[in-house]
């Protein structure tokens, strides 16, 4: 076998995979250009501290609310059928918040552009469960996280230009607009290089109850679950206002371009652990990696709360970067748990139970944040204590391929 092919093989790099990949660069590029601003368009618009939790908020909700039927059209119709319809809502979405420069207008176009990652993630999984072996679920998950930390990291960064240019609502605006072209460009490479399956499927093979597919998830599935949703509390109550308080609050607050580089920095710190962890994960037990994940993730709001400038802040998201140590381990670990020929659908469930619950969170964290920050960064930090604590008692760790339970 010849070192390149090797070097493909290793890292799960077949053609469907490529595809998804290429489509994670481009949608995620224009995505992150403007949604990660938001909060400071709202405000530049009139809006308040509710409407940035109402955001917040509706993205939890939506993408909970979506993920169960984006993993239904996954199973009915196909993974690129199914995507093929999730680029065009987005692009939707990106429309109404040019045409309309109002807070109330990025509301309404939540609704459409915050569902591509969470309706599209059950459909990408379900590629990557069918077009590699069960040993490398993993690497390709890692691979999916990691090259979408790209465009997280540069995205940010174009925004920031595009605000210290054009200011914070036009800025947007034109970011939103470059959105829409690179989901157009997506929309045509993901469609020629994902692999097509003839024919539409028989509507008894995708679960459209979803009574009926919980029946089927396991105990261990549900203990992962209950930990996930204590330690997404974690995430989710701070979440929207670490940009507030980078930029408007702490002693010395940094710029939008700054603010960026932070995005960064957490984005490159990822990118640097996804490979090696992911060969060892599957090689090994996932349970250690979900912990170690875990901890990061209760560990973010903590640091964050000492971190009063840039310097500090870059530690802070270092951190934020590690709790990605163990993350495509979680996901691969969901879909080896998740029963066969249900695996999109199943996927979609977990994040539509998960985010539902998750979601009060995010509405929770705007009234712990007018309490004071750093209430909101003590409660976060607590639920995510718990949700680690529990995970690493009921937790299950799967074997390596191979050997025996």
């Amino acid at each position: 076998m010849e070192p390149k092919t090797k070097v493909v093989e290793y890292l799960g790099l077949r053609r469907s995979i490529v595809g998804v990949l290429t489509m994670a660069i481009l949608v995620g590029m224009g995505e992150h250009m403007a949604e990660r601003f938001l909060p400071i368009y709202i405000i530049a618009l009139g809006g308040g501290t509710m409407a940035i939790g109402l955001l917040n908020g509706l993205d939890n909700l939506l993408s909970a609310l979506y993920s169960f039927p984006g993993g239904y059209l996954a199973d009915r119709f196909g993974e690129k059928r199914a995507l093929l319809i999730f680029n065009l809502v987005a692009i939707v979405g990106y429309a109404i918040v040019i045409l309309f420069p109002t807070w109330q207008a990025v509301i309404v176009g939540a609704f459409f552009f915050l569902s591509w990652s969470a309706i599209s993630l059950p459909a990408t999984m379900g590629i990557v469960s069918k077009a590699l072996p069960k040993h490398k679920r993993t690497m390709g998950v890692s691979m999916h996280s990691m090259v979408r930390r790209v465009p997280m990291s540069l995205g940010p960064i174009a925004g920031g230009i595009f605000i210290g240019i054009w200011g914070e609502t036009l800025g947007v605006r034109i970011a939103f607009g470059f959105a829409i072209l690179m989901s157009l460009v997506a929309l045509f490479l993901q469609q020629r290089l994902i692999h097509d399956e003839p024919g539409l499927r028989k509507k008894g093979e995708a679960e459209g109850n979803p009574l009926r597919l919980w029946g089927q998830m396991t105990p261990q599935l549900r203990d992962l679950l209950v930990a996930d949703v204590l330690v997404r509390f974690c995430e989710q109550i701070p979440y929207a206002f670490v940009v507030v308080w980078s930029m408007k609050v702490i002693e010395a607050p940094v710029t939008a371009l700054q603010f960026g580089l932070l995005t960064t920095v957490e984005m490159v710190t990822a990118m640097l652990i996804y490979v090696p962890v992911a060969h060892y994960a599957d090689k090994s037990h996932k349970k250690p990696f979900v912990v170690a994940t875990f901890l990061f993730f209760t560990a973010f709001p903590l640091v964050l709360m000492f971190s009063r400038s840039f310097w500090p802040l870059v530690l802070a998201f270092v951190v934020r970067g590690l709790k990605e140590f163990g993350e495509p381990t979680r996901k691969a670990l969901i879909m080896d748990l998740a029963p066969e020929g249900r695996k999109a659908g199943m996927f979609g469930l977990y994040y539509l139970v998960r985010d539902v619950i998750v979601s009060i969170a995010a509405f929770g964290g705007a009234f712990l944040w007018g309490m004071s920050p750093d209430t909101n960064f003590l409660a976060a930090a607590a639920f995510g204590l718990v949700g680690t604590l529990w995970f690493a008692w009921r937790g299950t760790s799967l074997n390596a391929p191979g050997s025996t339970k």
